[in-house]
């Protein structure tokens, strides 16, 4: 795993040890970021489920102005602080362990959200239905979902710009 493109490009980060976190493949995050490469700069930036950070160090690789990751596994936690370091990123991010859903109810919001919830446990509707529903959407923002299954249409003022598939992998962008 590597950062594609940015001021940190070519760095390699640290993978997990076990099967707990599924990291996007390269192929997947390149597409995944040629989708949204004029959406990139100076947002700011939810990388929700973050796993390894993956994503969200892409975007700050790219010209985020900061990131905010959430993941309720402290092994994630900490591995996301280190890439961070890896990449010398980690003034511009603030790293949470807690529930992911659970941090949708904050009052923060976002000009860019990945999500990108483990494939098996069907949390990706019910992060749409929250991101939806707390507003955690700046006007114009994008929200970015990779999952397996389709998704649904969102409520107004939220709603689907495209779908792409990769094998089985979908990444729907939905926006505001």
């Amino acid at each position: 795993m590597r950062v594609i493109s940015g001021t940190a490009r070519g760095r390699k980060l640290k993978t997990p040890g076990g099967f707990d976190i599924r990291p996007t493949s390269d192929i997947v995050k390149e597409s995944i970021f040629n989708i949204i490469q004029f959406d990139i700069e100076g947002r700011k930036v939810l990388d929700l489920f973050a796993g390894t950070g993956q994503l969200g160090i892409e975007a700050l690789s790219r010209g985020a102005e900061s990131v905010t990751f959430v993941d309720s596994k402290r092994e994630s936690a900490e591995l996301v602080r280190e890439n961070l370091k890896l990449c010398g990123f980690a003034d511009s991010a603030v790293v949470y362990c807690c529930d992911a859903l659970a941090f949708l109810n904050s009052n923060e919001r976002f000009d860019l959200i990945f999500l990108d919830p483990p494939y098996d446990l069907g949390t990706s509707v019910q992060a749409l239905q929250k991101i939806v529903e707390f507003d955690k959407l700046n006007e114009h923002g994008i929200i970015i979902c990779e999952t397996k299954e389709a998704l649904p249409e969102s409520s107004p003022p939220f709603g689907i710009f495209k779908e792409y598939k990769y094998g089985g992998v979908r990444i729907t962008k939905y926006g505001k």
